[in-house]
């Protein structure tokens, strides 16, 4: 007899969101990416930080601070990163992410084909960029999805 207790295709793919965010070296937020085609065939992954080149011991983390001394002028989103790190046709797929993705991440969504987004957490639904993404994403009938919050990856170690 088969094992019953096994991952559904959600829980498989944002598990690969969840364990790729385990690569970010950011120290206050991770967050994964997981493009997945029609075939359940994964196409692309991706985690937020710095883009090729661009060493993370020496750009900083900070989060507070004029623009140019924190991240947030030089990380690049999950999102991007997956969709940059793809060579496949991203129309008509779904991408999985950890973290409700934000106004830029979702222009790019948007101009790459995903038809769907599964995400986990929308902590900053109230924040404008959140908004505007929704906003965009919707009007590009790009399809949301909440993922159960209470899926976690368990990880053994040693």
């Amino acid at each position: 007899m088969k094992r019953s207790n096994v991952l559904s295709w959600d829980q498989y793919f944002m598990g690969l969101a969840q364990l790729s965010s385990l690569r970010s070296k950011d120290p206050s937020t991770q967050v994964g990416a997981c493009i997945v085609d029609s075939c359940n065939k994964v196409v692309s992954i991706g985690y937020n930080g710095f883009p090729i080149g661009c060493s993370d011991d020496v750009f900083p983390w900070d989060k507070q601070g004029n623009m140019i001394d924190t991240k947030y002028a030089y990380v690049v989103h999950a999102e991007l990163n997956a969709i940059l790190n793809s060579n496949a046709d991203l129309r008509n797929t779904t991408i999985y992410v950890t973290l409700f993705p934000c106004n830029e991440c979702a222009k790019a969504i948007i101009q790459s084909g995903i038809k769907k987004v599964v995400y986990q957490s929308d902590k900053y639904a109230d924040s404008d960029i959140v908004i505007a993404s929704k906003k965009m994403l919707q009007a590009a009938n790009i399809q949301l999805v909440q993922f159960d919050e209470n899926f976690e990856i368990k990880l053994i170690k040693k």
